[in-house]
């Protein structure tokens, strides 16, 4: 039992020595101290997801695009603009009920009316794809409307 318990802390002791938490550095000419960035401050992901909006939602059984969904889409196009060599492909999914097979074919529905509506706002077809996953990969997990609700939707994801 002891031997376990050293064991246990001495493997403990070996991942607390590999933290990557960025240290601070002295920046001189009198400002604070800053952690040395390893990326960009924000990718085109986390740009069109907090900045633009990555997702439309549906009603239930429902494909068409609402004027909330052609808002959202009329942002990301211009974010597409801004960014001519981005692809991109659009998730379709639906809540929990009915079957796979339905609900397959109801995702790519709502991912092809997504890319439709992108393509009606001057975004190239070409870099645009669609995919279908369904009710496979909920956003939220649960079996009641607020979380449906979340689910029926079509999200746009940098390639």
């Amino acid at each position: 039992m002891r031997i376990k318990i050293l064991g246990l802390m001495a493997a403990m002791t070996v991942l607390a020595a590999c933290d990557t938490t960025p240290t601070a550095t002295n920046t001189g000419a009198g400002t604070a101290a800053a952690t040395t960035p390893t990326a960009p401050a924000t990718s085109l992901s986390d740009e069109l997801k907090t900045q633009v909006g990555d997702r439309v939602l549906f009603a239930f059984d429902k494909s068409d695009i609402s004027p909330e969904a052609k808002a959202i889409l009329t942002r990301q196009a211009a974010f597409m603009q801004k960014y001519p060599s981005a692809t991109f492909t659009i998730e379709g999914h639906c809540d929990a009920r009915g079957t796979r097979e339905y609900n397959l074919a109801l995702g790519e529905r709502r991912a092809t009316s997504a890319k439709n509506g992108l393509v009606a706002l001057g975004v190239a077809a070409g870099r645009l794809q669609t995919i279908s996953y369904g009710k496979e990969r909920p956003a939220v997990v649960g079996n009641n409307d607020a979380a449906y609700a979340q689910n029926r939707r079509a999200v746009t994801v940098v390639n």
